[in-house]
Protein backbone atom coordinates (compact mmCIF):
# COMPACT_ATOMS: atom_id res chain seq x y z
CA UNK A 1 0.00 0.00 0.00
CA UNK A 2 1.33 2.70 -1.19
CA UNK A 3 1.65 5.78 1.82
CA UNK A 4 -0.91 8.38 1.93
CA UNK A 5 1.11 11.65 0.31
CA UNK A 6 -1.20 13.92 1.86
CA UNK A 7 -2.38 14.18 5.47
CA UNK A 8 -4.43 16.83 7.18
CA UNK A 9 -5.37 18.55 10.39
CA UNK A 10 -8.81 17.01 9.99
CA UNK A 11 -7.57 14.16 9.86
CA UNK A 12 -5.41 13.81 12.55
CA UNK A 13 -8.20 15.26 14.83
CA UNK A 14 -10.29 12.47 13.71
CA UNK A 15 -8.38 10.22 14.53
CA UNK A 16 -7.70 11.51 18.20
CA UNK A 17 -11.38 11.34 18.45
CA UNK A 18 -11.56 7.45 17.18
CA UNK A 19 -8.52 6.55 19.86
CA UNK A 20 -9.74 8.89 22.52
CA UNK A 21 -13.71 10.29 22.13
CA UNK A 22 -14.42 13.89 22.77
CA UNK A 23 -17.57 11.95 24.62
CA UNK A 24 -15.16 11.05 27.26
CA UNK A 25 -14.33 14.39 28.15
CA UNK A 26 -16.00 16.25 31.46
CA UNK A 27 -18.56 18.73 30.43
CA UNK A 28 -15.95 21.91 31.42
CA UNK A 29 -13.27 20.79 29.32
CA UNK A 30 -12.66 21.66 25.87
CA UNK A 31 -10.66 19.11 23.82
CA UNK A 32 -9.90 18.88 20.44
CA UNK A 33 -9.25 21.39 17.83
CA UNK A 34 -7.84 24.72 19.83
CA UNK A 35 -6.60 26.69 16.62
CA UNK A 36 -5.81 26.49 13.07
CA UNK A 37 -6.89 25.37 9.55
CA UNK A 38 -8.81 21.77 9.72
CA UNK A 39 -7.62 21.54 6.10
CA UNK A 40 -4.03 22.45 6.40
CA UNK A 41 -1.44 19.76 5.50
CA UNK A 42 0.60 18.42 7.99
CA UNK A 43 4.16 16.72 8.00
CA UNK A 44 5.17 16.83 11.62
CA UNK A 45 3.60 16.90 14.73
CA UNK A 46 4.86 17.72 17.79
CA UNK A 47 3.43 16.27 21.51
CA UNK A 48 3.25 18.11 24.65
CA UNK A 49 1.76 18.30 28.19
CA UNK A 50 1.71 22.44 27.94
CA UNK A 51 1.36 24.54 24.91
CA UNK A 52 3.40 27.44 26.26
CA UNK A 53 5.02 30.52 24.00
CA UNK A 54 8.71 27.64 24.05
CA UNK A 55 6.19 25.17 22.68
CA UNK A 56 5.59 27.33 19.52
CA UNK A 57 8.50 28.06 19.06
CA UNK A 58 9.56 24.47 19.39
CA UNK A 59 7.29 23.34 16.85
CA UNK A 60 9.01 26.17 14.73
CA UNK A 61 12.19 24.72 15.21
CA UNK A 62 11.49 21.51 13.62
CA UNK A 63 9.09 22.36 11.16
CA UNK A 64 5.44 21.22 13.08
CA UNK A 65 2.80 22.03 11.32
CA UNK A 66 0.64 20.49 14.61
CA UNK A 67 1.01 20.27 18.17
CA UNK A 68 -1.16 18.07 20.22
CA UNK A 69 -1.29 19.12 23.87
CA UNK A 70 -3.17 17.09 27.22
CA UNK A 71 -4.05 20.64 28.73
CA UNK A 72 -6.21 22.63 26.26
CA UNK A 73 -4.38 25.82 25.40
CA UNK A 74 -8.04 27.78 25.43
CA UNK A 75 -10.10 26.82 28.96
CA UNK A 76 -12.51 29.16 28.23
CA UNK A 77 -13.68 31.90 25.74
CA UNK A 78 -10.51 34.51 25.08
CA UNK A 79 -11.62 38.10 25.08
CA UNK A 80 -8.73 39.24 22.95
CA UNK A 81 -5.81 37.82 20.72
CA UNK A 82 -3.05 39.92 21.40
CA UNK A 83 0.71 39.48 22.51
CA UNK A 84 0.38 41.07 25.88
CA UNK A 85 0.53 37.87 28.31
CA UNK A 86 1.74 34.29 28.16
CA UNK A 87 -2.00 32.64 26.71
CA UNK A 88 -1.85 36.04 24.19
CA UNK A 89 1.57 35.17 22.91
CA UNK A 90 1.34 32.00 22.10
CA UNK A 91 -2.14 32.05 20.46
CA UNK A 92 -0.74 35.12 18.61
CA UNK A 93 2.47 33.25 17.40
CA UNK A 94 0.57 29.84 16.95
CA UNK A 95 -1.72 31.79 14.31
CA UNK A 96 0.92 34.11 13.15
CA UNK A 97 3.39 30.62 12.31
CA UNK A 98 0.18 28.94 10.78
CA UNK A 99 0.80 25.85 13.77
CA UNK A 100 -2.42 24.22 14.92
CA UNK A 101 -3.34 23.08 18.34
CA UNK A 102 -5.31 20.40 19.39
CA UNK A 103 -5.74 18.93 22.87
CA UNK A 104 -6.62 15.64 24.30
CA UNK A 105 -7.42 16.59 28.07
CA UNK A 106 -9.84 14.34 30.36
CA UNK A 107 -10.66 12.12 27.37
CA UNK A 108 -7.26 11.07 27.21
CA UNK A 109 -7.59 10.66 31.03
CA UNK A 110 -10.35 8.48 30.39
CA UNK A 111 -9.70 6.37 27.60
CA UNK A 112 -8.45 2.85 27.11
CA UNK A 113 -4.85 3.42 26.55
CA UNK A 114 -4.68 6.58 27.45
CA UNK A 115 -2.93 8.78 30.53
CA UNK A 116 -3.96 6.73 33.45
CA UNK A 117 -3.26 3.22 31.86
CA UNK A 118 0.03 4.60 30.87
CA UNK A 119 0.14 5.86 34.34
CA UNK A 120 -0.61 2.57 36.01
CA UNK A 121 1.72 0.22 33.96
CA UNK A 122 4.60 2.60 34.64
CA UNK A 123 3.47 1.47 38.49
CA UNK A 124 3.79 -1.96 37.38
CA UNK A 125 -0.05 -2.30 38.43
CA UNK A 126 -1.32 -5.60 37.13
CA UNK A 127 -5.62 -6.70 36.47
CA UNK A 128 -6.00 -2.77 36.41
CA UNK A 129 -9.72 -1.48 35.80
CA UNK A 130 -10.81 1.91 35.98
CA UNK A 131 -11.61 3.79 39.11
CA UNK A 132 -14.52 5.38 38.22
CA UNK A 133 -16.57 3.94 35.41
CA UNK A 134 -17.90 6.20 32.51
CA UNK A 135 -21.41 6.13 30.96
CA UNK A 136 -20.61 4.59 27.49
CA UNK A 137 -20.68 6.23 24.59
CA UNK A 138 -22.06 3.24 22.63
CA UNK A 139 -24.37 2.60 20.15
CA UNK A 140 -26.06 -0.27 19.34
CA UNK A 141 -27.06 -1.61 15.60
CA UNK A 142 -29.53 -3.69 14.16
CA UNK A 143 -29.04 -5.03 11.03
CA UNK A 144 -31.31 -7.00 9.12
CA UNK A 145 -29.85 -9.96 6.80
CA UNK A 146 -30.58 -12.41 4.24
CA UNK A 147 -29.95 -15.93 5.21
CA UNK A 148 -26.56 -17.30 4.37
CA UNK A 149 -24.91 -13.65 4.35
CA UNK A 150 -24.64 -12.80 7.85
CA UNK A 151 -20.96 -14.03 8.25
CA UNK A 152 -19.37 -11.70 5.81
CA UNK A 153 -21.80 -8.60 7.41
CA UNK A 154 -20.64 -9.94 10.66
CA UNK A 155 -16.92 -10.07 9.32
CA UNK A 156 -16.73 -6.29 8.24
CA UNK A 157 -18.42 -4.95 11.27
CA UNK A 158 -16.08 -6.57 13.73
CA UNK A 159 -12.92 -5.13 11.50
CA UNK A 160 -14.47 -1.87 11.54
CA UNK A 161 -14.31 -2.03 15.39
CA UNK A 162 -17.83 -3.15 16.23
CA UNK A 163 -18.47 -5.96 18.81
CA UNK A 164 -15.93 -5.03 21.31
CA UNK A 165 -17.24 -5.21 24.85
CA UNK A 166 -14.50 -4.73 27.90
CA UNK A 167 -12.23 -7.34 27.47
CA UNK A 168 -13.90 -9.46 24.75
CA UNK A 169 -14.71 -8.67 21.18
CA UNK A 170 -16.18 -9.85 18.19
CA UNK A 171 -19.38 -9.87 20.28
CA UNK A 172 -22.49 -10.07 18.43
CA UNK A 173 -26.30 -11.54 18.93
CA UNK A 174 -28.61 -12.40 16.16
CA UNK A 175 -32.54 -14.16 15.91
CA UNK A 176 -34.25 -15.80 13.18
CA UNK A 177 -37.54 -14.04 11.44
CA UNK A 178 -39.45 -13.38 8.19
CA UNK A 179 -38.34 -10.10 6.38
CA UNK A 180 -40.94 -8.48 3.62
CA UNK A 181 -40.43 -5.32 1.16
CA UNK A 182 -41.20 -4.54 -2.09
CA UNK A 183 -39.32 -2.77 -4.40
CA UNK A 184 -40.81 0.42 -6.45
CA UNK A 185 -39.90 1.48 -10.20
CA UNK A 186 -36.09 1.41 -10.95
CA UNK A 187 -35.13 -0.87 -8.04
CA UNK A 188 -32.96 -4.08 -8.42
CA UNK A 189 -33.52 -6.10 -5.39
CA UNK A 190 -31.26 -8.78 -4.53
CA UNK A 191 -34.41 -11.32 -4.21
CA UNK A 192 -37.79 -10.92 -5.64
CA UNK A 193 -38.92 -8.95 -8.56
CA UNK A 194 -39.66 -4.76 -8.83
CA UNK A 195 -43.53 -4.40 -8.02
CA UNK A 196 -43.77 -7.57 -6.32
CA UNK A 197 -43.97 -8.32 -2.57
CA UNK A 198 -41.52 -10.67 -1.44
CA UNK A 199 -41.05 -12.23 1.69
CA UNK A 200 -37.23 -13.54 2.73
CA UNK A 201 -35.83 -15.64 5.24
CA UNK A 202 -33.54 -12.63 7.08
CA UNK A 203 -31.63 -12.80 10.16
CA UNK A 204 -31.59 -9.77 12.80
CA UNK A 205 -28.15 -9.05 13.76
CA UNK A 206 -27.18 -7.11 16.63
CA UNK A 207 -23.89 -5.38 17.79
CA UNK A 208 -22.24 -2.30 19.54
CA UNK A 209 -19.50 -0.18 19.07
CA UNK A 210 -18.40 3.39 20.11
CA UNK A 211 -19.99 6.07 18.65
CA UNK A 212 -17.30 7.92 17.35
CA UNK A 213 -16.72 4.76 15.04
CA UNK A 214 -20.20 4.93 13.09
CA UNK A 215 -19.59 6.44 10.12
CA UNK A 216 -17.12 3.52 9.53
CA UNK A 217 -19.06 1.05 11.07
CA UNK A 218 -21.58 1.86 9.07
CA UNK A 219 -20.13 2.05 5.65
CA UNK A 220 -18.82 -1.04 5.95
CA UNK A 221 -21.95 -2.76 6.88
CA UNK A 222 -23.27 -1.73 3.94
CA UNK A 223 -20.35 -2.34 1.71
CA UNK A 224 -20.53 -6.13 2.64
CA UNK A 225 -24.34 -6.57 2.85
CA UNK A 226 -25.85 -7.93 -0.53
CA UNK A 227 -29.35 -5.73 -0.19
CA UNK A 228 -29.91 -2.42 -2.55
CA UNK A 229 -31.29 -0.57 0.27
CA UNK A 230 -30.21 -1.64 4.05
CA UNK A 231 -32.83 -1.82 6.70
CA UNK A 232 -30.65 -0.94 9.94
CA UNK A 233 -31.21 0.64 13.07
CA UNK A 234 -29.13 2.84 15.61
CA UNK A 235 -29.79 2.95 19.31
CA UNK A 236 -27.55 4.95 21.93
CA UNK A 237 -26.97 3.02 24.54
CA UNK A 238 -26.86 4.42 28.27
CA UNK A 239 -24.08 1.47 30.10
CA UNK A 240 -21.44 1.62 31.87
CA UNK A 241 -18.18 0.98 30.17
CA UNK A 242 -16.02 -1.32 31.92
CA UNK A 243 -12.75 -0.45 30.24
CA UNK A 244 -13.02 3.35 30.41
CA UNK A 245 -13.52 5.73 33.22
CA UNK A 246 -11.65 7.98 35.40
CA UNK A 247 -8.31 6.46 37.34
CA UNK A 248 -7.30 3.29 37.28
CA UNK A 249 -7.12 0.67 40.20
CA UNK A 250 -5.04 -2.49 40.03
CA UNK A 251 -2.68 -4.86 42.41
CA UNK A 252 1.63 -5.07 42.81
CA UNK A 253 2.90 -8.24 41.77
CA UNK A 254 4.46 -7.98 45.27
CA UNK A 255 3.10 -6.17 48.20
CA UNK A 256 5.26 -3.51 49.55
CA UNK A 257 5.91 -1.26 52.86
CA UNK A 258 4.74 2.27 52.27
CA UNK A 259 8.23 3.61 52.29
CA UNK A 260 8.91 1.29 49.74
CA UNK A 261 6.19 1.94 47.77
CA UNK A 262 7.01 5.67 47.91
CA UNK A 263 10.30 4.95 46.33
CA UNK A 264 9.28 2.51 43.58
CA UNK A 265 7.10 5.87 42.70
CA UNK A 266 9.80 7.85 42.92
CA UNK A 267 11.85 5.99 40.62
CA UNK A 268 9.36 4.68 38.07
CA UNK A 269 7.73 8.89 37.06
CA UNK A 270 11.75 9.95 37.74
CA UNK A 271 11.04 12.15 40.53
CA UNK A 272 13.34 13.54 43.72
CA UNK A 273 10.34 14.43 45.86
CA UNK A 274 6.96 13.89 46.40
CA UNK A 275 4.38 14.16 48.75
CA UNK A 276 2.57 11.41 51.81
CA UNK A 277 -0.32 11.76 53.59
CA UNK A 278 -2.57 9.32 55.20
CA UNK A 279 -1.72 5.90 56.42
CA UNK A 280 -1.81 2.28 55.34
CA UNK A 281 -2.62 -0.22 58.03
CA UNK A 282 -0.61 -2.89 56.33
CA UNK A 283 1.66 -3.96 53.44
CA UNK A 284 0.33 -1.64 50.22
CA UNK A 285 -0.97 -4.15 47.60
CA UNK A 286 -3.88 -2.25 45.83
CA UNK A 287 -3.36 0.74 44.14
CA UNK A 288 -5.48 3.14 42.87
CA UNK A 289 -4.03 6.15 40.53
CA UNK A 290 -5.05 9.05 38.98
CA UNK A 291 -2.60 11.68 37.18
CA UNK A 292 -3.39 14.89 37.40
CA UNK A 293 -5.58 16.02 40.17
CA UNK A 294 -7.17 12.91 41.29
CA UNK A 295 -8.09 13.18 45.21
CA UNK A 296 -11.88 14.04 44.32
CA UNK A 297 -11.31 9.76 44.12
CA UNK A 298 -10.83 8.89 47.23
CA UNK A 299 -14.24 7.51 47.53
CA UNK A 300 -13.91 5.84 45.06
CA UNK A 301 -10.26 3.70 45.99
CA UNK A 302 -11.68 3.18 49.63
CA UNK A 303 -14.88 1.26 48.13
CA UNK A 304 -12.66 -0.59 45.84
CA UNK A 305 -10.12 -1.33 48.94
CA UNK A 306 -6.99 0.11 48.03
CA UNK A 307 -4.08 0.55 50.49
CA UNK A 308 -2.59 3.44 48.15
CA UNK A 309 -3.58 6.51 45.98
CA UNK A 310 -1.21 8.02 43.94
CA UNK A 311 -2.75 11.18 42.38
CA UNK A 312 -1.26 15.20 42.48
CA UNK A 313 -2.87 18.55 43.53
CA UNK A 314 -3.80 16.74 47.14
CA UNK A 315 -5.12 19.32 49.32
CA UNK A 316 -4.83 19.76 53.18
CA UNK A 317 -8.50 18.42 54.15
CA UNK A 318 -8.01 15.26 51.58
CA UNK A 319 -4.99 14.52 53.03
CA UNK A 320 -6.70 14.57 56.86
CA UNK A 321 -9.57 12.94 55.46
CA UNK A 322 -7.30 9.87 53.91
CA UNK A 323 -5.34 9.70 57.18
CA UNK A 324 -9.04 8.95 59.29
CA UNK A 325 -9.78 6.44 56.64
CA UNK A 326 -6.99 4.23 56.64
CA UNK A 327 -5.55 4.97 53.02
CA UNK A 328 -2.48 6.22 52.01
CA UNK A 329 -2.25 8.75 49.94
CA UNK A 330 1.13 9.48 47.66
CA UNK A 331 1.11 12.97 46.03
CA UNK A 332 3.58 12.41 42.90
CA UNK A 333 2.41 16.39 41.63
CA UNK A 334 0.40 16.91 38.77
CA UNK A 335 3.18 17.65 36.59
CA UNK A 336 4.81 14.46 37.52
CA UNK A 337 1.81 12.08 36.72
CA UNK A 338 1.01 13.72 33.43
CA UNK A 339 4.52 14.16 31.89
CA UNK A 340 4.68 10.86 30.88
CA UNK A 341 1.94 11.49 28.49
CA UNK A 342 4.03 13.00 25.66
CA UNK A 343 6.43 10.12 25.31
CA UNK A 344 3.55 7.34 25.25
CA UNK A 345 1.27 9.50 22.90
CA UNK A 346 4.00 9.84 20.35
CA UNK A 347 4.73 6.19 20.73
CA UNK A 348 0.75 5.43 20.11
CA UNK A 349 0.36 7.71 17.05
CA UNK A 350 3.25 6.93 15.33
CA UNK A 351 2.40 2.70 15.56
CA UNK A 352 -1.20 3.91 14.18
CA UNK A 353 0.24 6.47 11.59
CA UNK A 354 2.84 3.76 10.13
CA UNK A 355 -0.34 1.16 10.00
CA UNK A 356 -2.22 4.28 8.01
CA UNK A 357 0.85 4.13 5.72
CA UNK A 358 0.78 8.04 6.47
CA UNK A 359 3.72 10.01 5.63
CA UNK A 360 3.81 11.79 9.47
CA UNK A 361 6.83 12.07 11.85
CA UNK A 362 5.23 12.13 15.40
CA UNK A 363 7.91 14.19 17.51
CA UNK A 364 7.83 14.62 21.67
CA UNK A 365 8.65 17.98 23.30
CA UNK A 366 11.69 17.66 25.34
CA UNK A 367 12.25 20.04 28.21
CA UNK A 368 8.57 20.55 29.97
CA UNK A 369 8.83 21.93 33.02
CA UNK A 370 7.27 21.34 36.32
CA UNK A 371 6.10 24.85 37.42
CA UNK A 372 6.86 23.88 40.82
CA UNK A 373 10.55 23.80 42.49
CA UNK A 374 11.79 22.29 45.75
CA UNK A 375 13.67 24.57 47.83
Amino acid sequence: MAKQSTVRVQDIGGLINQLYPSALAEDWDNVGLQLGDPAAVVERVLVCLDVEEKTIARAEEVGAQLVISHHPLIYRPLKKIAPLDEAGRTVFRALRQEIAVISAHTNLDRAKDGLNDWLATRLSLQQTSPLEQSVADLLKLVVFVPAGHQDAVLEALFIAGAGVIGAYDRCSFRTDGIGSFRGGEGTVPFIGRPGERTEAEELRIETVFPAALAGKVVAKMQKAHPYEEVAFDLYPLANQRSDVGLGRIGILDTALELPDFADQVKQALGLEHLRLAGRCAGLVKKVAVCGGSGASLISHALRQGADCLVTGDVKYHDAQRARAEGLALIDAGHFGTEILMGKHLSEKLTRVAADRQWSLEIIEMIGEEDPFSWI
